[in-house]
């Protein structure tokens, strides 16, 4: 039942499974190019944050619900003039991917990748999920029915390291079996509505465009 639960909170705040024919998407939320015409690339060059430092800084767009929080503005701000590269529609499409990548490696049992896309303790809470589910002899079959909702609702700079929490409303079906196939606990053919708040972590000042996910809780 404790690995029913950890799957369901995982898959809640996942974008969809990329289509046979679709390019993969890239591990770790990354930041566009403005450089380039037409779609942003998968690899972005780093920004020089010196020589851009006395450029005007960017503005803010209005709030709106479908993107973040009164709340978020201030830190929103403070990230843009840091980094000159960050764009918010681009952050909440990468983070989706992000959620995807990460549950995909979670029910396969891929440490490695779980490692390369969260920070010590996040993995090591994903890391005793899956100990604890090869121990069972159970396995998770979960499926992303829509994301309802993708909305950052806190942000903040703090000595270069900048945070950014977007909360995920989410319908998912999920099913725990054991090592003879029987049925421990969900559904596939029932979803529910599952809220998460998961926040990513980046150092402005950084070559690497990557975010890792700093935490994770539920609303």
């Amino acid at each position: 039942m404790i690995t029913a639960f950890l799957g369901l909170r995982l898959y809640s705040v996942l974008g969809r499974r990329p289509e046979r024919d679709e390019e993969p998407m890239r591990r770790r939320i990354e930041q566009p190019d403005p450089s380039a015409s037409g779609q942003a690339p998968l690899a972005p060059r780093p920004v020089d944050l010196r020589s851009a430092a006395d450029m005007r800084p960017r503005e803010l767009a209005t709030p709106v619900a479908e993107t973040f929080e009164h709340g978020a503005e201030f830190g929103m701000r403070a990230i843009i003039a840091a980094d000159r590269r960050f764009d918010i529609a681009q952050f909440l499409a990468g983070a989706k991917g992000a959620y995807q990548m990460i549950l995909e490696a979670f029910w396969r049992g891929d440490k490695d990748d779980l490692a390369q896309l969260c920070d010590a303790d996040v993995f090591a809470g994903f890391n005793a999920a899956i100990d604890a589910r090869i121990a069972a002899s159970e396995t998770i079959d979960a499926r992303l029915i829509r994301i309802e909702e993708a909305r950052i609702i806190g942000a903040s700079l703090e000595d270069r390291v900048a945070r950014i929490t977007v909360r995920f409303r989410a319908d998912v079906a999920s099913v725990t079996r054991d090592a003879d196939g029987n049925v421990v606990a969900g559904s596939l053919d029932d979803a529910i509505e599952s809220r998460d708040v998961w926040t990513f972590r980046r150092n402005v000042d950084a070559a690497d465009p990557n975010w890792v996910l700093d935490e994770t809780d539920e609303d």
